[in-house]
């Protein structure tokens, strides 16, 4: 029993396919709880001045983990430390086997970054609690000095977030190379659980310092569970600080364009926020409930597909044949979910945020607010669900500075925008504004890649983008009508009513979407059944020998 559970922490994740469905199911987990997590926030305290302060004390705690966390994990170490643990043997295929020796320079490598990262995150988060009054003051300029105290406080809790997700996202960069994803994709779930248990019983007990309480909580939590497996795989922790190791100096060469480009990117947030606290009361909640809700896709299709491709990527990064093959297959796989997500998203918005967020002190203006913001999100989410893929091809072929130059330009775009049509739109217009942004991010990356790799297999992408899209408009139109036909069985002023008719018009568009696609043989399609029907107790075992080429460099 014991060696068993051992097992599941050294099972490895065969294919890009396999992988992205077990980080895309945990993520939907994750992602479901989240929406239960702004349910109690809304219901607790609405769209006003508390939970303005709450997201304002993201802001900066975010800015460090990303520029120093992401930075280095998304760019370099993950690249790297690949390569390091490249000559690793194995007898059974499902498993992997390890010797601490062989991959002595691996795992020195892993102490040598957390120990440099701890103590880097250490002194940034000093650095950020005695300097919070200012950070707060800077960052928003339209509260109130009682709401900005409440921020101060809030902001300086949560700066051992970062120190927590530092280690947690190291640990997490270990098992994605080993493509080990199981834990990996249950930690977000538990960082939820966390806040929600900090809405729910720190709040009562401390006050609305108890939802920065809860953030914590869900850090360490975060972190606590990648532990088991990463030391599973071999790892031992060692007290070594070596700032001239060739590969933490190749690491951290590679990450200083990665770091700009997340720099841009926050630096793009806080005026965001900046803008959002000189607007009504509310404004930022609004803003961050909307794109909270217009990430779930996001999250389950497209961060998973971009997170469980990366290792495949980086291996072919040099190979254009494989590269181009991988990466059309996680595009098209993407664009699968996504653009059906977007039909749901725009035809539904109302009921979904009537469901999820319409309870306690959210208001129908909150409502309304939300509603459009919603709308103007999901216009970009075939552009943010492929950007993450977009990036990552930039990084496996250790090129980072392409991406921060094109987010540059682009977050230039966006702050002129959201100057513009936040005046004139208030917090819809910020949502439009980002989400013309996107677009004009995802058209330039595209355009840098074709000409620096050439073809993108852009043929197979456009015809499987046609019967996406034609199979997704006849299910919008089925949406539209299933809402019509329930609409008179149903009182639409109670929870109930408004959750059944958003279901039955929103599974019956899916299923009409799902229908077509398989009545047109999309290759996705097909594709998705036969991994389906191996992941099933009952599914027929495909033989080595009947697994063609083309399918082992897509990664299936």
């Amino acid at each position: 029993m014991i060696l068993s559970f051992k097992n599941i922490f050294r099972r490895r994740t065969k294919g890009i396919a396999a992988a992205a469905i077990l980080v895309g199911v945990f993520s939907l987990f994750s992602r479901f709880l989240g929406i239960f997590r702004d349910r109690i926030l809304a219901g607790q305290f609405g769209a006003g001045q508390v939970l303005d302060a709450y997201y304002s004390a993201f802001r900066v705690p975010d800015l460090i983990y990303n520029l120093i966390v992401l930075g280095a994990l998304s760019a370099g170490f993950i690249p790297i430390f690949s390569r390091l643990i490249k000559k690793m043997k194995c007898d059974d295929n499902d498993y992997f086997c390890f010797s601490r020796e062989e991959n002595k320079e691996a795992w020195n490598l892993v102490s040598n970054i957390l120990n440099v990262l701890t103590l880097s995150l250490l002194f940034l988060s000093f650095l950020g609690f005695l300097l919070a009054p200012f950070l707060v003051s800077l960052i928003t300029p339209g509260f109130s000095e009682e709401l900005k105290s409440i921020t101060v406080v809030m902001t300086r809790i949560m700066f051992l977030s970062p120190v927590f997700l530092g280690i947690s996202s190291i640990l997490g960069g270990v098992l994605q190379s080993f493509k080990n994803f199981l834990v990996f994709s249950l930690a977000p779930v538990f960082y939820n659980l966390g806040i929600i248990f900090g809405a729910v019983f720190f709040v009562p007990l401390w006050g609305v310092s108890g939802l920065a309480w809860g953030v914590v909580l869900g850090a360490f939590v975060h972190m606590i569970i990648q532990v088991p497996p990463v030391k599973s795989l071999g790892f031992s922790w060692r007290g070594v600080v070596n700032i001239y190791d060739q590969n933490l100096r190749k690491i951290l060469s590679m990450m200083v364009p990665r770091t700009l480009s997340l720099a841009i990117a926050q630096i793009n947030l806080l005026v965001i926020t900046i803008i959002a606290s000189t607007l009504p009361s509310g404004s930022l909640t609004v803003f961050n409930m909307a794109n909270n809700l217009q990430s779930f896709p996001i999250g389950v299709f497209g961060i998973s597909f971009a997170v469980a491709a990366f290792p495949t990527l980086a291996a072919s990064a040099f190979d254009q044949k494989k590269l181009v093959g991988n990466f059309s297959y996680a595009l098209r796989q993407i664009l699968f979910f996504i653009i059906p997500s977007t039909v749901l998203l725009i035809t539904l918005r109302a009921q979904i945020i009537r469901v999820i967020l319409g309870t306690g002190e959210f208001s129908w203006r909150d409502t309304i607010l939300t509603i459009d913001s919603l709308g103007f999100f999901a216009l970009s989410l075939f552009a943010q669900a492929t950007i993450p893929l977009l990036v990552r091809v930039f990084y496996a072929r250790e090129n980072s500075k392409t991406p921060f130059y094109i987010g540059l330009i682009v977050v230039v775009f966006n702050i002129f925008l959201s100057l513009f049509l936040g005046k004139r739109m208030g917090v819809a217009g910020l949502a439009l504004a980002f989400s013309l942004s996107s677009v004009l991010n995802f058209m330039i990356l595209w355009m840098w890649l074709y000409f620096e790799i050439g073809d993108l297999d852009q043929k197979k992408i456009m015809i499987s983008v046609v019967k996406f899209s034609l199979a997704a408009l006849v299910s919008g139109v089925f949406i539209q009508i299933g809402k019509v036909f329930v609409w008179p069985f149903i009182d639409m002023t109670k929870f109930w009513g408004v959750l059944i008719q958003g279901s039955v018009a929103g599974l019956s568009g899916l299923a009409v979407y799902f229908l077509l696609c398989y009545l047109m043989k999309t290759e996705e399609m097909l594709e998705l059944i036969e991994v389906v029907k191996k992941k099933m107790p009952f599914g027929k075992k495909i033989k080595k020998e009947e697994i063609s080429d083309q399918s082992e460099a897509r990664g299936l």
